[in-house]
């Protein structure tokens, strides 16, 4: 009996909670809305969206002003992905931001009458999101985190200039992950080196698959994966032990002296490119008027840790333009 009244009280609690965050959204229901349908937190999904309101907001979109919000994520877990789309296409918004592969993988092929932008997303094409790079589709553009392998694998060796062997975990189930290791694998035989890359299935794999590096890898490389990137302070952490230092795709993990360095695009400016694209459409662009874009060379940061580069004898490179040094 207890717990069926314990049961009734959550799920009206659940429906209080609902209906109160459906009223605060329809308080200034004449404003545009913007839904962003986002994978879970992190750091840099959470620079992506900081990107966009920023933009939005340097273009005359104030939030409750000129524009709603509404944001929200599954914490990583892809069976919710499908209710968490649906709940926020009731909202009936004039866009849809999805940000990473598997939410606007599920999106495009839920949703045709909403304009939808993806972000922080490697490879479109390969994602099934669009058939050629240049070229939206009828409801779709976005704005893509491909970053240059090349110069991540140039400033590795900068900083360890007898490595040869590079180590990657990788998602199965991300289209995202597996082309990422397509395009690094690329990118080291262009630089000289091999690439160690072990497949994960679940996040509980992860401590076991990284065993298999003592030995076989001078650095380790973790990338944008939403599967794996929640596990970087066990990598960071069982890397230490096996003395593998680790480049991440951002910097927070640097700033922390979790890992050694970051080598990536700059999230922020990712979502700011992404506001651009929803700038437009809330101006009245259809999609499909809007070529997807692309990171630049300038969009691109280099985050070395001194902490970590002691720990690892590096010697600290000389000042150049994209390199910050922190502690």
């Amino acid at each position: 009996m207890k717990y069926k009244v314990l049961l009734y009280t959550s799920l009206l609690a659940l429906c209080l909670v609902v209906g109160l965050k459906i009223r605060q959204q329809s308080a200034n229901s004449n404003l545009p809305l913007v839904a962003i349908a986002n994978y879970g937190p992190h750091a840099s999904l959470n620079a992506t969206i900081e990107g966009i309101q920023q933009q939005l907001a340097k273009q005359g979109f104030i939030e409750q002003q000129t524009v709603r919000y509404a944001i929200s994520d599954v914490g990583f877990d892809a069976a919710l992905i499908p209710q968490m789309v649906k709940q926020l296409q009731q909202l009936k918004p004039t866009v849809m931001v999805l940000l990473t592969t598997p939410v606007a993988q599920f999106a495009k092929g839920a949703i045709r009458q909403i304009p939808l932008v993806y972000s922080a997303i490697t490879d479109p094409v390969a994602a099934g999101l669009l058939t050629q790079a240049d070229r939206p589709t009828a409801n779709l553009t976005g704005c893509s985190e491909r970053q240059d392998l090349q110069r991540l694998l140039t400033f590795a060796q900068q900083l360890l200039p007898h490595a040869k062997r590079l180590g990657l975990l990788y998602a199965t189930a991300e289209s995202n992950d597996q082309a990422l290791r397509q395009m690094l694998r690329k990118a080291a035989e262009q630089q000289g080196l091999s690439l160690l890359a072990l497949p994960i299935n679940q996040a509980r794999e992860v401590p076991l698959q990284l065993t298999q590096f003592q030995g076989k890898v001078d650095f380790i490389y973790v990338g944008s994966s939403g599967p794996i990137q929640p596990s970087l302070p066990t990598i960071a952490r069982e890397a230490k032990k096996m003395g593998i230092p680790v480049f991440n795709v951002d910097a927070s993990a640097v700033r922390q002296g979790e890992v050694l360095a970051s080598f990536g695009v700059d999230y922020q400016k990712i979502g700011r490119k992404t506001g651009e694209l929803i700038t437009a459409i809330l101006r009245g662009a259809l999609p499909n008027q809007l070529p997807p874009c692309y990171p630049t060379a300038e969009d691109h940061q280099a985050v070395l840790s001194r902490r970590q580069a002691m720990a690892f004898h590096i010697p600290l490179p000389a000042t150049q333009p994209q390199l910050m040094v922190v502690e």
